[in-house]
């Protein structure tokens, strides 16, 4: 059974964002290793399933079978994510901000706290957002003291640098 590939899908052939701090490195490494884990019972599902007869009209074997394919996919982009990973380690010496950074910004007279890691980690209802950002984007480089305009869907908005510490 082929997997039809959609054209429009922005994602395809897009390499995931390299930069992982220390803990998320080592939590999809114990992802992978669930993964391997779990794999031969999935083979072993697939085999018992074969052995049912006519493979077209099979579907526990048709759906055991792509589980298994997803299941390899997933443990080779999990892999090859890993080999290229770089371990986010901020410079302690500078007041810039960088990957690393946790940066307190004033806006209207309210001030939030964000930490600036990779997209894989980034979850802005918590304050973690991207370096690819939009705000991470503006953010980066600039030190203490600085204000910086953003542009949010056709309007402006000006956040002050308050602070930045390292993670």
């Amino acid at each position: 059974m082929r997997v039809p590939i959609r054209k429009g899908d922005v994602r395809l052939g897009q390499k995931p964002d390299p930069y992982l701090t220390e803990s998320k490195y080592r939590e999809l490494q114990a992802k992978l290793v669930r993964m391997k884990e779990s794999r031969p019972k999935l083979a072993m599902e697939v085999r018992r399933l074969a052995e049912m007869g006519d493979f077209s009209e099979n579907a526990g074997y048709q759906l055991a079978k792509g589980r298994l394919r997803g299941l390899n996919q997933r443990m080779i982009d999990l892999e090859n994510h890993l080999k290229t990973a770089v371990i986010i380690e901020p410079n302690q010496d500078t007041d810039l901000v960088q990957i690393g950074s946790r940066v307190t910004v004033e806006r209207e007279g309210k001030q939030r706290v964000y930490t600036i890691l990779g997209s894989t980690e980034s979850d802005p209802d918590r304050g973690v957002i991207s370096y690819l950002s939009p705000l991470g984007a503006y953010l980066m480089g600039h030190e203490t003291g600085q204000a910086v305009t953003v542009e949010q869907g056709g309007k402006e908005a000006t956040y002050k640098i308050i602070k930045v510490e390292m993670i």
